[in-house]
């Protein structure tokens, strides 16, 4: 499965129209966006060509391959123009027998300084810092996609899952950084083990487990 990973559009057109020729060359499976679509937010200059209209117009036309997650500056008005879910605190996705926790990254519990429980092997997807990222820590996967329209590092950017890896990349398509998804690591020793640690229906149930803790 190739999965298009953007964040932080915050209704630009002119990034939305960049993304929307990436689209069109990357060919992806599913489009995940993590957040903060349509509006700038009080803490942002307004971004180039600010028009969330055109971006809902856009976005809506991918809406049956697309997975969101409410980002801080994303409303309920912004739902009445999307004709996709995209009020969910956070989303698990089960891509390549694996478990990806998708979250706009602002929340307690759903951030990357206080992440939910997630099994090794897992990969956590957030935006919300404007600033890309691919990090491993206790064997779990945090990936950052960065901003397409105000970008903190100085570069617009998103990220394309792909065969395994995670790949960091301009809005021309250029390539970043690049980094492989390990696998979780076995129960059982031996090369070509298929025991791994834990289940994704396991990392499911912990996900869903933390606030019990």
């Amino acid at each position: 499965m190739k999965l298009l990973i953007a964040s932080d559009i915050h209704g630009s057109a002119h990034a939305a129209r960049r993304l929307a020729r990436r689209f069109e060359e990357e060919a992806p499976d599913r489009i995940v966006l993590l957040g903060d679509l349509l509006y700038h937010g009080p803490r942002n200059p307004l971004p180039r060509w600010y028009a969330p209209m055109e971006v809902a117009d856009i976005l809506n036309g991918w809406s049956d391959i697309i997975v969101a997650v409410r980002g801080n500056c994303d409303s309920e008005v912004d739902q009445m123009v999307l004709s996709f879910p995209c009020r969910a605190d956070y989303a698990l996705l089960e891509v390549d027998g694996r478990l990806m926790h998708l979250s706009h990254g602002h929340l307690p519990g759903n951030s990357p300084d206080d992440p939910p429980r997630l099994a090794p092997g897992s990969a956590f997807l957030s935006g919300h810092t404007h600033v890309k990222g691919l990090d491993v820590r206790a064997g779990v996967l945090f990936v950052n996609p960065g901003s397409t329209s105000l970008p903190k590092d100085d570069l617009a950017s998103y990220a394309v899952y792909e065969d395994g890896a995670f790949a960091l990349k301009d809005l021309e398509g250029g390539e970043i950084a690049r980094r492989a998804w390990e696998p979780p690591p076995a129960l059982f020793g031996g090369a070509g083990s298929l025991a791994y640690g834990i289940s994704v229906r396991d990392a499911l149930r912990l996900g869903c487990a933390r606030r019990g803790r």
